[in-house]
């Protein structure tokens, strides 16, 4: 995983320090949300040729790190 998230970059001169792919101004955050949101990799990787499928891993292993450190607040199963 460690190699995953060496393709990840975060600098306060670009996109003022979010997590991006490096080389991109693409956020993590905005990759897990289109994953979130249904589109599939394929469709990602067409709309942002600039992406590499390591780069949807690379977001997907910075999102689980990230879960570690924080949770989230969800409705309780009934």
């Amino acid at each position: 995983m460690n190699q995953l998230l060496q393709r990840i970059s975060i600098d306060p001169e670009i996109c003022g320090g979010k997590p991006c792919v490096k080389g991109t101004r693409i956020w993590v955050s905005l990759i897990l949300d289109l994953l979130a949101d249904g589109m599939t990799e394929a469709q990602l990787l067409s709309e942002y040729p600039q992406l590499a499928h390591e780069d949807v891993l690379a977001a997907i292993a910075y999102g689980a790190e990230a879960s570690r450190e924080r949770f989230v607040p969800v409705s309780a199963a009934e």
